[in-house]
């Protein structure tokens, strides 16, 4: 999807309550189909309503400011109270699944949480202005929000994946095109590019647009797996070779953010390969060079093959055992809607998920969020089960030192497969 950059109206009405929830002053009526709520109408409290909401450390004060903006709002509604409370978006749903009974009213966490949160029972298919939700909202949020075609949560942000960032004093269009372009001039110039390949969220990047394929099975929590496929037209060795290649490259150098942010700020590391969350840094690092880009094209098995990468939204939840369901609802809404989103972007430079938001003229002069928007079409969901992630570090790690000792490409890369697909 292109940003384009269009003027935007921001909301003033107040959408965030009219028609939320059903907007009924009586008790709740629901009706289930098939054990899921296929309507529901929840009461609207009059009197004293205290939510807590958890929002990762990093966004307390933006919260904060954006509570008190929906209480003010409010005033007339109920006397409300709203808890900021610090959590990681990571590890929300093990904190929330950990005490049902004393986790929060709203919650924001990482889509790939949400079918672990649903199948909890703590969320429940949304209610407030459902629709109205999924029209505004970029098609791959919402379908990151949603499960067999129902909304669970409300779309946050659209930035939670990776790119190249890049110092653009030394490369040309033609260098950015291609992974051994950069390298070479990596090379030529004695410096180095940065990549975390030895983490399996890295390490996706070379596998997604092969043909080789790993997944969560339908059980929710194994995995499927073919990195050692021998049949494919990109077989899983010529990806560990191609590995193999990459990390023997002076240009290239295997590292997460710290080596990435040390490296651009004493002159080693003309670009690497990270997400939004260290735009400002680098925008400050190189200065009128700063930029960023899709992920290059690399050398598999005699081809130039896209790097894939996968792409996560940030959404909101609401626990369905809040005592105050309506109001935590509405507040959900609000704190997702467009006005919010801009604001988020403006004060901590996430990427919307809303449209309008999405269109606004400073986000697209954001070179990290086109970037991200350009690779978007090469990424993928991150479905993934826990028993994926030890082995792929070690098969980014072993490859990238050289291959492993003492056994055959393809025997090392059965057992890595074994690991990653074993049943809990």
């Amino acid at each position: 999807m292109k940003i384009r950059h269009l003027f935007v109206t921001i909301l003033i009405t107040s959408l965030f309550l009219t028609g939320c929830a059903g907007s009924k002053d009586s008790s709740a009526e629901t009706a289930e189909s098939d054990g899921n709520e296929a309507s529901i109408e929840l009461e609207k409290e009059t009197g004293d309503v205290s939510l807590r909401v958890w929002g990762a450390e990093e966004d307390a004060e933006l919260l904060r400011t954006i509570a008190d903006n929906f209480i003010s709002k409010n005033k007339s509604e109920a006397n409300i109270t709203i808890q900021i409370e610090a959590m990681s978006e990571s590890n929300c749903r093990d904190g929330v699944l950990d005490d049902v009974n004393n986790a929060p009213d709203v919650f924001t966490f990482a889509d790939d949480q949400l079918s672990g949160l649903a199948a909890s029972g703590v969320l429940k298919p949304v209610t407030c202005n459902t629709e109205d939700v999924k029209k505004r909202n970029l098609e791959g949020s919402v379908s990151a929000a949603s499960m067999n075609g129902e909304l669970y949560a409300y779309p946050l942000t659209a930035d939670n994946g990776y790119f190249m960032y890049y110092n653009k004093a030394y490369f040309t269009e033609t260098d950015l095109a291609t992974l051994d372009g950069m390298l070479s001039v990596a090379e030529e110039n004695g410096k180095q590019i940065s990549m975390e390949a030895s983490s399996g969220w890295y390490l996706y990047s070379f596998y997604g647009n092969t043909g080789l394929e790993v997944g969560l099975n339908s059980d929710g929590i194994s995995n499927y797996c073919n990195w050692n496929a021998a049949d494919t037209a990109v077989k899983g060795t010529d990806v560990a070779e191609a590995l193999i290649n990459i990390g023997s490259r002076a240009g290239f150098v295997s590292g997460g953010d710290d080596v990435l942010i040390d490296g651009a700020k004493n002159g080693t590391i003309i670009a690497g390969v990270s997400g939004v969350w260290n735009a400002s840094k680098l925008r400050e690092i190189w200065g009128n060079n700063y930029c960023a880009t899709k992920l290059p094209t690399y050398t598999v098995a005699g081809q130039q093959i896209q790097m894939s990468s996968y792409v996560g939204y940030k959404l909101v939840g609401v626990n369905s055992y809040s005592d105050h369901r309506y109001w935590a609802e509405a507040f959900a809404e609000y704190v997702s809607n467009e006005e919010n989103q801009l604001l988020r972007f403006k004060t901590r430079a996430q990427g919307p998920s809303n449209i309008n938001a999405a269109n606004y003229s400073e986000v697209g002069e954001e070179p990290a969020i086109q970037a991200l928007i350009k690779q978007s079409e090469y990424s993928s969901l991150q479905r993934i089960g826990g028993k994926y992630w030890s082995p792929a570090a070690d098969l980014g790690s072993t490859m990238l030192a050289g291959g492993p000792e003492g056994v055959s490409l393809q025997d090392y890369l059965d057992g890595i497969v074994a690991e990653i697909t074993e049943a809990n």
